[in-house]
């Protein structure tokens, strides 16, 4: 790393294929929105050669035949693939969103991949939610690097900003987060700003200069070899602490010098296994740079530091029965064993199912077996199916190029999936095995829809169904209480991107209306009721009259009846009809349009007539009683309770303890975790969280997050509930 001066791009326009393992680096890159990820690949593929020209220009904003503005603005809110090659080991760069309502792109590119590129802006710092994606990453044990970009910003302090990181990212051990490289500084200009114009290479002592567009290598002045050497001594330290050869470092403290091969070999060990975490520079978009400053070494830095697919442990995998099944890692021998990472939808090729390969060899036109864990509760089929597969190929921005096969350890876009969805596993139909799945964040923002047509409303369900197969962060319910469609998203922009897919893909319009929660009525005290349903009219008359006390029973309690009638004053075979009639009129309500719950209603005396009783009569009268003895009664609204959970940073404590107060909620506690954290339970009123998802992340500035539970129904404050009736009333 740092002293290689040839390269050997891959040609321009032609599919990256790997026909093993060994020749393949997957690599994610994650970064908050506006980090500069998008540029960086962009400036990657330019430098390994898969296109000829950059993917932008500064005549007005061209795009080359590599990536279009509106394919840059898909790709900005999901998970994209760009294989690139370089010195023979095909690259699998796996960009994703920087926006926090998609994270559930960001998971599945982690699944993905077998290496991390955390992409940080020297302008703009370190946000929440990349501190959060790399404690995911340590925990797992994925190996991690740096790359700070937008160094030709003005106020871009790459020697700050390592600093930053070492503290965010090093934890106990900040000199496992370093340098390799040390931005190349130009002449100042009128402004007092000194454009970066290359890098200063730590291990190998160079020079590499890209002011002429090129990357040339020269030998490092007098003027930077204070610094240079200090940085050296520090990283050489910061190596040889993570070596397995225990008696390096006392060697290295008795003054022999330690060969740059050996350190070499130390460095890419240490970032394999994920013990250490290289900081790298890039300046990409710098004026006068078409290699883009920092793509070489970068891409010099995953080929040979970023672990092989070999090293990557294969997920969790099962028989459909659940028996465990132990697969080798990335056994191209072993069984068919991939997963859908990610499902998309193009109007004219159709439906593209992207998806890893972890051990057999995935080929077109084979018959696989599909297998899902259902997600019923997000409105996801459980499949056990087999589908004939179509085409393999690769992306090539709005391309597809076709390859021959894919091999463990590999990515590739499959074609004709009409029925596997993001999640599920593709093994061979005569061995059909599950791998366990990824977490999934939890939907938490509610998005009530209607169809704006009658025409809207015939292709809403296949709309809505195509959608959730999509996106697995998404929940579908039909809710029977509001009589509602909620699509439940991670945020606002998250929500926007599915209306904006329904109206686009599937040419279905819909309209947002506000989402309710599902209310409950109960009898705050005891009362009576009479219903009486006598009809003579001629012909077959209706006669039937109960009487019923009904009395609050604690929370959860349901409906109760009791028949305590005497004397047979209502004929045996009536009393089920009245109590078939008291449940109907529960379920629909008493004052407000609400199920009725947690009451004992008494059926104390009645009549009957012995030709015009029937069941459907003393169906009416019981309904009737329950209403009369509603109207006598103060009936109290019940709203659903959630237990919320609320992982905040120490220094935004107080402001969510407020705000839960604010929204009518009771602090059950507070819990210390690791990393400057606190865990907050609260019990909050469910319709004072409906945005809860957008406003906590306001308020903590993303770094917060929370988990929701519905813990019981309990009455609502009164005027709240009177201005719940009045919305009933005007609606």
């Amino acid at each position: 790393m740092g002293d290689k001066t040839q390269t050997h791009p891959g040609a321009a326009g032609r599919a990256v294929a790997a026909d093993h393992p060994a020749s393949l680096r997957n690599v994610v890159l994650v970064g908050h929105s506006g980090s500069g990820k998008t540029t960086l690949v962009e400036a990657l593929a330019l430098t390994a050669g898969a296109v000829n020209r950059a993917g932008r220009v500064e005549d007005g904003g061209t795009v080359s035949d590599y990536d279009e503005i509106e394919h840059r603005q898909q790709r900005s809110v999901q998970l994209s693939l760009v294989p690139l090659e370089w010195d023979g080991i095909k690259v699998n760069v796996l960009d994703t969103p920087g926006y926090a309502d998609f994270v559930g792109e960001l998971r599945a590119g982690l699944r993905a991949a077998d290496a991390a590129l955390f992409v940080v802006s020297a302008s703009d710092g370190v946000d929440g939610s990349t501190r959060m994606v790399w404690e995911e990453c340590a925990a797992v044990g994925m190996p991690r690097a740096i790359v700070v970009t937008h160094l030709e910003a003005a106020r871009a302090d790459f020697e700050e900003m390592t600093r930053v990181c070492a503290e965010t990212f090093g934890g106990d051990d900040p000199d496992a987060v370093l340098p390799l490289y040390l931005p190349l500084h130009g002449p100042q200009g009128p402004d007092g700003h000194a454009p970066v114009t290359g890098l200063v290479g730590l291990l190998s002592q160079k020079l590499f200069d890209y002011s002429s567009g090129e990357r040339k290598e020269s030998e490092p002045g007098p003027e930077q070899l204070p610094d240079m050497t200090q940085a050296r001594n520090r990283l050489i330290e910061g190596i040889i602490s993570e070596s397995e050869d225990e008696t390096l470092m006392d060697r290295y403290l008795g003054g022999e010098q330690v060969e740059v091969k050996t350190l070499i070999e130390d460095l890419e060990r240490a970032v394999a296994r994920g013990s250490f975490f290289p900081v790298l520079a890039a300046a990409p978009a710098a004026v006068g740079a078409r290699q883009g400053i920092g793509t070489v070494e970068l891409l010099e830095l995953i080929t040979r530091g970023f672990p092989t697919p070999f090293e990557h442990p294969t997920p969790g995998v099962t028989t459909i029965d659940g028996t465990p099944r132990e697969i080798k890692p990335c056994d191209v021998d072993g069984p068919l064993v991939a997963e859908v990472v990610k499902t998309s939808s193009d109007p004219y090729v159709g439906r593209i199912s992207l998806v890893r390969v972890f051990s057999g060899v995935l080929r077109p036109d084979q018959t696989v077996h599909v297998s899902g864990h259902g997600m019923t509760d997000r409105g996801h089929e459980d499949h056990d199916l087999d589908e004939r597969i179509g085409a393999l190929s690769m992306p090539f921005g709005k391309q597809q190029r076709p390859v021959p096969q894919a091999v463990a350890g590999d990515l590739v876009c499959v074609a004709k999936l009409t029925r596997a969805e993001t999640g599920d596993t593709l093994s061979a139909k005569d061995d059909p095995l599950v791998m366990e799945p990824w977490r999934m964040p939890d939907p938490l923002l509610p998005l009530a829809i209607q169809a704006h047509s009658k025409a809207d409303e015939d292709k809403l369900s296949q709309g809505l169904a195509r959608l959730v197969a999509e996106d697995p962060t998404m929940r579908l319910e039909q809710n029977q209480d509001t009589h509602q469609v909620v699509l439940w998203c991670l945020g606002e922009a998250h929500a926007d991107v599915a209306l904006e897919r329904l109206r686009t893909r599937y040419g279905v319009q819909v309209d947002v209306v506000p989402h309710r929660v599902s209310l409950r009525e109960t009898f705050a005290h005891r009362s009576a009721g009479r219903g009486r349903h006598v009809k003579q009219s001629g012909g077959h008359g209706q006669y039937a009259i109960c009487e019923i006390e009904v009395e609050p029973l604690p929370g959860g309690s349901g409906i109760e009846f009791v028949d305590k009638v005497v004397g047979g004053a209502v004929p045996r075979q009536f009393i089920p009809s009245v109590e078939k009639g008291v449940r109907a009129q529960a379920a629909r309500g008493v004052a407000a349009g609400h199920p009725l719950i947690d009451v004992r209603v008494t059926l104390l005396d009645g009549k009957a007539h012995s030709v015009d009783s029937s069941d459907a009569a003393f169906q009416t009268a019981g309904a009737l009683a329950l209403r009369e003895a509603a109207a006598e009664a103060r009936i109290h609204l019940l709203e659903p309770v959630a237990e919320v959970s609320v992982l905040v940073g120490d220094d935004y404590v107080g402001a969510v303890m407020s705000d839960l107060s604010g929204r009518r909620g009771r602090v059950l506690g507070t819990e210390q975790t690791a990393g400057g954290r606190t865990v907050i339970r609260a019990e909050v009123p469910e319709i004072e969280i409906g945005r809860y998802a957008v406003d906590l992340r306001s308020l903590s500035h993303g770094t917060a997050r929370f988990d929701r539970r519905y813990v019981r129904h309990e009455p609502m404050p009164a005027q709240v509930a009177e201005k719940v009736r009045e919305q009933a009333r005007d609606s």
